[in-house]
């Protein structure tokens, strides 16, 4: 074990690294004892019978409802469905639904492509780096967005159109939130169309091609043009909404870093994320994300173990005096919106971007 310098006769204080580490594993052994590792695959089998059961009530109700504007409503339930396909997918790319590896990677393929039109090979990639480097400047790729701008430094780039809309970004976030299925759908063909290595990128065309192609072709073959677009917009705008506005609050407007070696792995998982407080409302909602203190100091957690876990690591984090943040959900909407807009007024007036300095 790697120690301090000693006078002589003292005992043995451990390094900062090592108390550190000491730290991360007494934690790991509370959560592992209490059996909050385990896989719970009963209830993602029942989830996801559910979400399918849900979707194919909404063909027979669109069949039933004809040429009629209440198509509408049939494609924004269709969008809610599609965002918790996602969330499952989500859960399944980090080993949360079953044993076998290659179990979670083809399940996970599925709901991605065929059932949120998201490469997974693209959202592996990005979420990993992620997950390493969260609100690390320059690692972290949640943090580089081509519209919105996360620091003055990203400010100062913008130009035009783009300068305008990130000028008052944190106004237009929920709006803008409306885009991002169309977003993550040109990422996800970017991806498999690009010359960048795919795992099984024949695959991931050919669902790809059959969930983004496949909507629009038979909603244009039964519908009216006009409805069969109007419904078709409807369901990307709230998918894109939903997945938007369920991840926004993990991470915005908390401290960002300037490299990944300023914090150890607990207090850099800690302090740059924040959970939402709430029921099991909160937590089928936002498919989990809002324990998302757990969720990434353990990431093949099962959903329904993570309240458990957040009571042990809240606990945890008051005895070591760790920062701990955990607020409403209606608060990190109003912490994304102020931090949003205040970076975005960074062009005009000086702004002091909060940089996590601790050790």
């Amino acid at each position: 074990m790697t120690t301090s310098t000693l006078a002589s006769g003292d005992t043995p204080v451990p390094s900062a690294r090592t108390r550190a580490t000491s730290d991360y594993s007494q934690l790991m052994g509370q959560v592992r004892a209490a059996g909050l590792l385990s896989k719970r695959r009963g209830f993602y089998l029942w989830l996801l019978a559910g979400l399918v059961t849900a979707l194919a009530a909404c063909g027979v109700a669109s069949v039933l409802i004809g040429h009629s504007w209440y198509q509408l409503l049939v494609a924004g339930i269709v969008g809610i469905l599609l965002t918790q396909l996602a969330f499952v997918g989500h859960e399944a790319a980090h080993r949360q639904v079953f044993h076998s590896h290659k179990t979670n990677e083809w399940v996970g393929l599925i709901l991605a492509n065929l059932g949120a039109g998201l490469s997974f090979a693209w959202w592996n990639n990005k979420h990993n780096r992620h997950h390493a480097n969260p609100n690390t400047i320059g690692s972290d790729p949640d943090i580089e967005d081509p519209v919105v701008a996360f620091t003055p430094q990203q400010m100062a780039t913008r130009r035009g159109l783009f300068k305008w809309i990130a000028e008052r970004q944190g106004y237009l976030f929920f709006p803008l939130l409306l885009l991002e299925g169309l977003n993550l759908h040109r990422d996800a063909l970017q991806t498999v169309l690009g010359r960048g290595a795919v795992k099984r990128r024949p695959i991931e065309i050919a669902t790809l091609a059959i969930r983004l192609v496949g909507i629009p072709v038979v909603l244009f073959l039964l519908l009216p043009p006009g409805i069969a677009a109007a419904a078709w917009g409807v369901q990307l705008a709230v998918f894109g909404f939903y997945m938007g506005a369920s991840f926004a609050p993990n991470h915005k407007g908390m401290p960002l870093l300037q490299e990944r070696g300023t914090l150890n792995f607990l207090k850099r998982q800690v302090l740059t994320s924040r959970n939402i407080r709430g029921t099991r409302f909160n937590t089928a909602l936002m498919g989990g994300l809002n324990f998302q203190i757990e969720h990434h100091l353990f990431p093949s957690m099962p959903r329904p173990h993570l309240a458990a876990a957040q009571r042990i690591v809240a606990d945890f984090c008051a005895e070591r005096g760790i920062s701990y943040t955990e607020v409403s959900l209606t608060e990190s909407y109003r912490q994304v919106v102020q931090y949003l807009n205040r970076v975005g007024l960074s062009a005009r007036d000086p702004f002091e971007c909060p940089m996590q300095s601790m050790r």
